[in-house]
């Protein structure tokens, strides 16, 4: 067998869906065994693990830049950051994302000239020539590095929980658009944006990415959004009757819309001390002013 070696960071990955949870960033062998025999020997994910991906750690700022194509012409959604370590200083294993924020700073104009005319064109024309007629949404999982954006992943939706803090500042018809890009002609729509921010907080389980805890009941959900305007967005979580239960790793998405991030932001943690269940963990720095700008290392998610 050849043996390569590489400098840290490298990301290790599954080479198929595992919630997210399936990718791990290290600059340390003994972690990445470890990992990798979570992987394969013990099967935690399944066929997913069945293969390993090893890839370079992409040192920048993480960016996700999702579109809405008909296959040719397309609009793009808000731009969006995410965190995908458990613990707050991006620490810990990876998870499906504990938060995300939206402005429109973090996507000066020459970036998203260059992401469209380097990626999203070049990816649209490669759909085109191979005769795949892609409606829907295209997501680019980009990291911006000191020699410009480079591609994480795509997928074929919107991201959670990107999508929280995206359609909290959604000014037009979401459902026009999506079925005019279903019909094929998304020509001359436009998708405006407003206001200027928005943050999402997930409220997560104990034991979460590994072993979540479920069936705990939740409770301080009927007073929300009545002070602030914040929406809460349900995920893993079961009703019986009047009453809620967690049902999942990831339970609630607490999300604000307004003028800028720190307004959002203290609004958002302002529900989620409010909100309570048992093992409730939650990170209490997303979209703070010193995560907002510091650079990470990543390796997209699986």
């Amino acid at each position: 067998m050849d043996l390569c070696y590489v400098d840290g960071p490298v990301v290790i990955k599954a080479d198929g869906l595992a919630a997210g949870k399936g990718v791990l960033v290290t600059s340390s062998p003994d972690e990445a065994t470890a990992f990798i025999d979570r992987v394969m020997a013990r099967k935690e994910f399944g066929e997913s693990g069945r293969r390993v991906l090893l890839e370079e750690g992409l040192e920048g700022e993480e960016l996700s830049y999702i579109i809405l194509t008909d296959g040719r012409n397309f609009v793009r959604m808000a731009p969006t950051r995410d965190y995908k370590r458990v613990y707050e200083g991006d620490q810990g294993p990876n998870t499906g994302g504990m938060g995300a924020y939206s402005t429109d700073e973090i996507l000066p104009p020459e970036l998203e000239k260059k992401i469209v005319d380097t990626i999203v064109r070049p990816t649209l024309a490669g759909l085109e020539k191979d005769r795949i007629a892609y409606r829907g949404f295209l997501y680019f999982g980009l990291m911006v590095t000191q020699q410009g954006p480079k591609v994480l992943e795509f997928n074929c939706r919107m991201g959670d929980p990107e999508t929280q803090a995206i359609v909290m500042r959604a000014d037009f018809d979401f459902a026009q658009v999506c079925m005019a890009a279903a019909k094929g002609d998304l020509t001359g729509l436009e998708a405006n944006w407003s206001p200027a921010a928005s943050v999402c907080v997930v409220m997560a389980s104990r034991g979460y990415p590994e072993k979540p805890d479920i069936g705990e009941k939740i409770s301080g959900l009927d007073s929300v959004g009545r002070a602030n305007g914040a929406t809460v967005f349900h995920a893993g979580v079961r009703r019986d009757g009047p009453r809620y239960y967690t049902n999942g790793g990831r339970v609630l998405g607490v999300t604000k819309a307004g003028l800028d991030l720190t307004s959002c932001r203290s609004d958002v943690y302002a529900v989620c001390s409010t909100i309570g269940f048992a093992g409730a963990q939650f990170r209490r720095d997303i979209a703070s002013p010193s995560r907002a700008k510091t650079h990470r290392v990543a390796g997209g998610e699986q």
